[in-house]
């Protein structure tokens, strides 16, 4: 049974990527495009006592990581990335709020984190390209 389950590493590792990849593009998205929005999020991460360009740089790893996880492009260095970001919003942001505010975040966390231990799999352009 485990031949079988291990054949399926490569679809596993593909939806990881996904699902990890649209969690952080959707959000980064509405943090940089719309007009005004990455100036209210720089404020926010400025009112959380940080320099406000982090806010800069926490969105565009949400955008960009998550755009080279689903391409499966860098993808150990993108999840690293995320998963700081990630580090750094379950620090300041949802632990106040208790663990129920904490899992998704958590949940997504941990995808990053396997994602940098196992790489991004055989469906993805790492692969191809010979970088992983």
């Amino acid at each position: 049974m485990s031949k079988s389950l291990n054949q399926l590493q490569p679809y596993a590792s593909l939806l990881l990527r996904l699902v990890l990849g649209v969690a952080m593009v959707v959000p980064g998205y509405h943090k940089v495009f719309p007009h005004g929005s990455l100036a209210h999020f720089e404020q926010m991460v400025h009112s959380l006592g940080m320099p406000t360009w982090l806010g800069a740089v926490s969105a565009f790893t949400e955008l960009i990581g998550g755009a080279l996880l689903i391409l499966g492009l860098l993808t150990r260095l993108a999840a690293f990335m995320v998963a700081v970001n990630l580090a750094v919003a379950l620090a300041t942001v949802t632990m106040h709020h208790g663990y129920t505010a904490s899992q998704y975040p958590l949940a997504l966390f941990g995808i990053a984190a396997s994602l940098i231990c196992y790489g991004a799999g055989a469906l993805a352009l790492d692969e191809r390209i010979g970088f992983d």
